[in-house]
């Protein structure tokens, strides 16, 4: 258990952004989490994130040592695209869930990353250790993991901050007439279905996603897409909410027809993340292939077009 104090020397600053500016290896959303576990006190007691400090309040955070992990590592194949001491980067295939939830605790991303690297950073706890961000089951492709507490750290900051970047593959149903286009449109639980979300006008968290078309066919869209902020299944939700669903997306889509029975899940794929190494600051882009479910569908596709335009 490490601890830290510090005092006020000016009015009205508020308490996470304190912390935050005392302590670089903090993160803001880390603060905040000490700080509703009770682990960041004022003058010996607990207060909000947005409590507004007074000149001489003498501020106590306490940093809680990890937990001991109690989630099975499993020697589970890795494609693995980079790796250092700092960071592993890997090709997570479809299918994959990222991390443990109640119920289901084996054959996980974490189960394997747990039997590969001697190290992860405990920051997201027992559960979700070296997890920095995360794809859907069915979302295939790139995704970086921390094996330090600094690089979770600095590398959440580059995701919230949007200096990271995250590009998608996607093929979606229908025929899209505009070349590109932005979607805007807080996200947040679906308000009859719980599973799913939805784009809600009032509630919600904001969202946006960029979108270009890379190639069109008849009755289906390829796309690229990249984020602007991460809300759990984005993509998915923004193309469904402008009437052009995912293929094989079993939420969003209908999936009544030949081509989704080609992929288990949505044909989106994370294509490349943009990032600056957490120790060195140098700038490395990632790339994984298209799996081949998409380029599957992608050439029947492009087949179909071809003799539809011979004919």
């Amino acid at each position: 258990m490490t601890s830290y104090e510090y005092i006020a020397q000016q009015e009205n600053d508020r308490l996470d952004s304190f912390v935050t500016a005392q302590n670089t290896t903090f993160s803001r959303s880390a603060v905040q989490k000490l700080i509703a576990g009770g682990n960041v006190l004022v003058n010996g007691k607990e207060v909000k994130a947005n409590y507004r400090l007074k000149i001489n309040d003498r501020i106590t955070v306490t940093v809680p040592d990890p937990v001991p992990l109690d989630i099975k590592a499993e020697a589970i194949p890795l494609d693995i695209l980079y790796e250092d001491e700092q960071i592993i980067v890997i090709n997570k295939q479809r299918g994959m869930i990222v991390h443990p939830a109640p119920g289901v605790y084996r054959g996980t991303l974490v189960n394997a990353l747990l039997a590969h690297c001697k190290d992860l950073s405990g920051i997201n706890g027992i559960i979700r250790p070296g997890i920095v961000h995360r794809l859907d089951k069915d979302t295939s492709g790139v995704m970086v993991a921390a094996k330090t507490d600094e690089a979770h750290i600095k590398l959440a900051e580059q995701i919230s901050s949007k200096k990271a970047q995250r590009c998608y593959l996607a093929i979606v149903n229908g025929n899209i007439s505009e070349n590109a286009g932005r979607i805007s449109g807080n996200i947040g639980r679906h308000p009859v279905d719980r599973k799913k979300m939805a784009v809600l006008l009032d509630k919600g968290k904001p969202a946006t996603t960029l979108f270009k078309v890379l190639e069109r066919f008849r009755q289906y869209t390829f796309i690229k897409c990249r984020l602007l902020t991460g809300r759990t299944h984005q993509i998915r939700v923004h193309m469904a909410y402008i009437g052009y669903p995912l293929l094989g997306d079993p939420c969003y889509s209908k999936c009544n027809k030949p081509l989704d029975k080609k992929i288990a899940g949505q044909a989106l794929h994370s294509h490349t993340l943009k990032l600056y190494h957490p120790s060195t600051g140098q700038e490395m882009l990632f790339t994984a292939p298209l799996p081949d479910d998409m380029l599957n569908i992608l050439n029947i596709l492009k087949n179909k077009k071809g003799s539809e335009n011979n004919g």
